[in-house]
């Protein structure tokens, strides 16, 4: 009798250590990294407030995944990390404080799909809080959900946004091209960007993640950019509207004679295990990064400000002595990005308050295979 209540006590103590840790009481519920095998993954895990995306290469089975967590010191999760899991559809995962009184759930998804190439920007979710409201943009390649990255997180820090996610540096506009369009507007950041000289947020939209924890110290490394691409881009097109706002600012501080303009640019890089992804300081060293494949620059001459729908169209341009490795290309070597901001010296926090840029109808266009 003994002998099988010792072993009940040991399986039920089993089965609690997957969702219970003896640890000291903490309010956080949050999955800080997840684990799985680096040679399956075409990019790093990418862990939002309640999704974990997980890019992986065609040939794995999908069927028999089992990624592990760490999470803030005390958390539990169920089921329990390691769990073996089919991943042809999102799973969900609870995460729960080790005080016991929050809970949070979070969707793991494996993406095999890879990244649309034409952009219409209809597809819009909303980040609801008390206090906020802000817009996200989405494509679903292949029926797979990619969300494209902006600053609007990092905004949000500052308590100038409102439940209006036009309050927001990026947000949708309805008044499109064709259907609904991206509205980026550099906006003030009020008292607390003042505080932490960032007095301005340039409206911005990216493929890639903003580090929103990273934002504070260095803005620019919080800017990651870039997405899985199994092909060679040539030129990237679309169409702009463009006003310029009224007083250009550098470090809070009006700036005589200088117009505001806007950026559009596009990157296509090597990925390596010391560069899994290049961030927004490629452009403090003139686009020279080493791992740098070919680059899509705006020329100057077309920076114009235009109230009537303007099409863009710029060539991608090879760095020198560059080859392609076919082989790592198709198996996602490579990343590439899009980048939009209402001020081109934005990630400087230079700019001019109302300046706005309004993009539609992008297109990233490719070499054929061959």
């Amino acid at each position: 009798m003994r002998i099988a209540y010792l072993i009940t006590w040991l399986l039920l103590s089993i089965t609690l250590t997957s969702c219970i840790q003896d640890e000291a009481p903490n309010a956080e519920a949050d999955i800080l990294t997840c684990i799985v095998p680096a040679d399956i993954l075409k990019r790093d895990p990418v862990i939002e407030n309640n999704k974990v995306t997980l890019m992986v290469k065609a040939d794995i089975d999908l069927t028999h995944q089992a990624p592990e967590f760490t999470l803030t010191p005390g958390a539990t999760i169920c089921p329990a990390g390691g769990t073996e899991r089919d991943f042809t559809t999102p799973q969900y995962y609870t995460v729960t404080s080790q005080d016991g009184n929050w809970k949070k759930e979070y969707q793991v998804a494996y993406l095999i799909a890879g990244i649309s190439t034409e952009y219409h920007f209809e597809d819009v979710d909303s980040v609801v809080k008390p206090n906020y409201t802000y817009d996200v943009f989405y494509d679903l390649a292949t029926n797979e959900r990619i969300d494209w990255a902006s600053g609007n997180s990092g905004f949000a820090i500052t308590g100038v946004g409102t439940k209006d996610p036009a309050s927001f540096p990026t947000s949708s506009l309805e008044d499109g091209k064709v259907g609904k369009a991206v509205k980026l507007e550099t906006k003030s950041t009020g008292d607390f960007g003042e505080k932490v000289k960032m007095p301005i947020a340039a409206g911005n939209l990216f493929m890639g993640t903003f580090d929103v924890l990273s934002a504070l110290t260095n803005a620019l490394k919080a800017t990651r950019l870039g997405m899985p691409f199994e092909h060679v881009p040539t030129y990237i097109k679309g169409y702009y509207k463009y006003k310029a706002g009224d007083v250009f600012q550098a470090n809070g501080k009006p700036v005589e004679n200088k117009k505001d303009t806007w950026d559009v640019y596009a990157i296509f890089y090597e990925v390596t295990d010391k560069v899994p992804y290049l961030d927004g300081t490629i452009v403090e060293g003139n686009y020279t990064h080493p791992n740098l494949v070919s680059v899509a620059l705006l020329d100057d001459k077309d920076r114009k400000e235009t109230d009537e729908w303007t099409e863009f169209y710029i060539p991608f341009v090879m760095k020198p002595g560059k080859v392609i490795d076919r082989e790592k290309l198709k198996s996602g070597g490579y990343n590439v990005s899009i980048v939009f901001s209402s001020s081109k010296e934005g990630n400087y926090f230079r700019g001019a308050p109302g300046s706005t840029l309004l993009i539609d109808e992008v297109e990233l266009i490719y070499a054929a295979d061959n």
